[in-house]
C-alpha cells in the first residue's frame, strides 16, 4: 500500500530474458487494473516476490544459481532497496514471510533457507540451510530434490515446502536455530508437486502437479501437522495436446472454487469445491502465453503470462467461479504478481 492508501502491485520479472527487474503498478479501486509506473532493475531475474504482512517491505528471491534474497522499502512508487542482499541457496523460484523470517525454497539446490529479519524488515546475514533429499521416477527433471515452494501453513505452526523432485511435501517447525524435520509426505511418484495452497477453513490443501496437470487434495490436521493425501483431479479436461504443465494455484476467499494455470496448453482451470472432491467446470484461455503465476484478489485473478511479455487480469463470476478477460498490460518476461 503506497502512501496515500492507494493500493499497489508488484510485478517480478526474468531479466535474463529482458525483463525490467520488479515493476511497481497502481491498482484501479474499483476495476482492479493496473497501471504501470516505475521499475528497479537492480536484482538479477526477482522471478518471485512477497510483503512483509505489515506491507511496508517487498522481497524478492534473485533466481539465479547463486540464489540470494533482497529487502525493498515500498513506501513510495519506487521501491528502495533496504540493506544488500542475502545468499541462499541455488535457483531460488518462491518465498515466503514468517515469524521474523524469510524462508525461500531454492529449486536448484533442493533446499529450504532460513534469514532471520532485523526491526526494520531488513535481512541478517546469518542463514541457515534444511537441505532435501530423494529423487523421482522422471529422470530429466527427478533425479535429485527441486524445492519449489514454500509457506506457513494457517494456524502458524508449521513450514510446508512442496518438492518437485522428490514428489512430496515436508512439514517442518521453525525453531530459533532453523527448521526442524516433521513429516514428510508422499504424493503419486511422477507428479512433480510444484505449489500448494490452503482453504481458507484451514482442514484442506490443494497441490498442483507441473509434471502431471492435475490437483492433488489433502487434508491438512493442523494440531500434528499431518497432510493427508485424498483424491487427484485432473485440471484440463482431456490429455494434453502438446506442452502442459501447470504452475500455480489459488483458492477463493469462500471456499468455493480452486484455480489453477496451466503453461503450454495456456489456460485458466476453473475447479469447483465439493467437500474432499473438486470438480473440472471451465477452462479459459489465460491471455497470453507461458502463465508462470497466478494471483486472486477481491474477485479479480492476475496472470504474469511469461512468454508473451504481459500481465492480464480477470473479473471472476462470483456464481460460477468462471474468469473473464478484463485488461492487460506489457512486463516482459513476467514471472509473478504481488498485491499490497
Amino acid at each position: 500500500m503506497a502512501d496515500g492508501g492507494q493500493r499497489r502491485a508488484y510485478i517480478g520479472s526474468f531479466t535474463a530474458a529482458g525483463g525490467p527487474g520488479i515493476v511497481t503498478a497502481a491498482v484501479d479501486p474499483d476495476s482492479g487494473a493496473l497501471t504501470l509506473l516505475t521499475g528497479v532493475d537492480g536484482l538479477t531475474d526477482p522471478s518471485y516476490l512477497a510483503l512483509a504482512p505489515d506491507g511496508r517491505t517487498l522481497y524478492a528471491v534473485s533466481e539465479t544459481a547463486d540464489g540470494a534474497v533482497a529487502a525493498f522499502r515500498v513506501d513510495g512508487d519506487v521501491p528502495r532497496p533496504l540493506g544488500t542482499p542475502v545468499r541462499v541457496g541455488g535457483g531460488p523460484t518462491h518465498l515466503a514471510v514468517h515469524a521474523g523470517h524469510v524462508l525461500t525454497a531454492d529449486y536448484g539446490s533442493g533446499s529450504v533457507t532460513v534469514v532471520p529479519l532485523r526491526p526494520d524488515g531488513g535481512l541478517v546475514p546469518a542463514a541457515t540451510t534444511f537441505r532435501h533429499s530423494g529423487s523421482g521416477p522422471y529422470a530429466p527433471r527427478q533425479q535429485g530434490p527441486h524445492a519449489h515452494q514454500v509457506q506457513a501453513d494457517p494456524s502458524g505452526r508449521w513450514i510446508v515446502s512442496v518438492d518437485l523432485g522428490t514428489d512430496s511435501v515436508r512439514v517442518c517447525a521453525l525453531e530459533e536455530d532453523g527448521l526442524v524435520p516433521h513429516r514428510e509426505v508422499p504424493l503419486r511418484p511422477g507428479s512433480g508437486p510444484r505449489h500448494l495452497a490452503f482453504h481458507p477453513g484451514g482442514s484442506y490443501a490443494y497441490v498442483v502437479g507441473e509434471l502431471s496437470p492435475a490437483v492433488t487434495v489433502c487434508h491438512w490436521d493442523a494440531g500434528d501437522g499431518v497432510l493427508r493425501p485424498l483424491t487427484e483431479t485432473p485440471v484440463l479436461p482431456g490429455a494434453p495436446a502438446g506442452d502442459a504443465y501447470p504452475s500455480g494455484v489459488v483458492v477463493s476467499p469462500d471456499g468455493r472454487f480452486v484455480w489453477t494455470a496451466t503453461r503450454g496448453e495456456d489456460v485458466l482451470s476453473v475447479l469447483a469445491v465439493d467437500g474432499e472432491d473438486l470438480r473440472l467446470t471451465a477452462t479459459v484461455p489465460c491471455g497470453g502465453h507461458w502463465p508462470r503465476a497466478l494471483t486472486a484478489s477481491d474477485g479479480l485473478l492476475y496472470v504474469a503470462n511469461e512468454r508473451s511479455g504481459d500481465v492480464t487480469w480477470f473479473t471472476v463470476d462470483p456464481s460460477t467461479g468462471r474468469p473473464h478477460r478484463s485488461g492487460a498490460v506489457r512486463v516482459t518476461a513476467a514471472s509473478c504478481v504481488v498485491l499490497g
